[in-house]
């Protein structure tokens, strides 16, 4: 679904990006573990078209976005739900006016009924396990599960086949995080989606991956499945994992 072949990139003097090659199967979840600096978000902007690389490409459900501007990339963005660090709702709208945004976005209310909107909304919500009691709810009003449920049910509400997750389980407490981990299994279990998740966690990234990439000064350091992961001995990776798996 996701290709990255020899992706290099650079802002002024720091080569943040340096050869980066990586596979995201369809279906998957593939989590990109970093430390700050490391290049994980400038990666993912890539995947997004948010960026251009200055050598190499990316292709997404065959399509090189990495050429693409204008209509063509816009286009090619609608294979995207985004969730964002924080969940990032808008604190004026209701839970329904924040889910049915990006079909609103999209000119869903000049070409369908309120209740066909109405039912696309509950349908996603219903994915993440929220009914329809909170759909006249405001964001100050969820805890920070439920906000992150609904940013979730938000990326989803178009069908995408690509969610792209930024730092997900940031700045919450045990219980949320693993719920949140959770609602990552589910989405890609129900949905059959490809998932990209950018994060530090090193304990969500074990629970939720079946691939994963460590990045380190803009290079990977190491990639593959969990395990595979777990016994690399490159020692940057050794140090990064050592202290979670001590605990372990």
């Amino acid at each position: 679904m996701i290709e990255v072949e020899d992706l290099w990139k650079s802002f002024g003097t720091n080569q943040v990006l340096k050869g980066i090659t990586l596979s995201i199967p369809k279906g998957q979840t593939y989590v990109v573990l970093g430390g700050s600096g490391s290049g994980k978000t400038v990666l993912m902007k890539h995947v997004i078209g948010l960026f251009k690389p200055d050598r190499g490409l990316v292709r997404v459900n065959g399509v090189e976005i990495s050429r693409l501007d204008g209509k063509p990339l816009t286009d090619a963005r609608q294979l995207f739900g985004m969730v964002f660090q924080g969940a990032a709702l808008f604190d004026s709208m209701t839970v329904f006016e924040n889910v049915a945004f990006p079909l609103t976005e999209k000119g869903w209310r000049d070409r369908k009924s309120p209740d066909e909107i109405r039912a696309r909304v509950v349908e996603k919500l219903e994915v993440v396990d929220l009914g329809e009691e909170v759909l006249n709810r405001w964001p100050s009003e969820l805890s920070g599960g439920m906000r992150k449920r609904v940013a979730l049910a938000r990326a989803l509400v178009s069908d995408p086949q690509v969610v792209l997750y930024d730092e997900p389980t940031t700045g919450l407490d045990p219980i949320t995080t693993d719920y949140v981990d959770q609602m990552i299994l589910h989405a890609k279990q129900k949905l059959q989606i490809t998932s990209m998740v950018i994060s530090h966690d090193i304990a969500s990234a074990f629970k939720v991956a079946d691939r994963m990439a460590v990045l380190y000064d803009g290079h990977l350091a190491a990639e593959g499945t969990p395990e595979e992961v777990r016994r690399s001995t490159d020692p940057f990776v050794q140090r990064f994992l050592s202290t979670w798996f001590a605990k372990q």
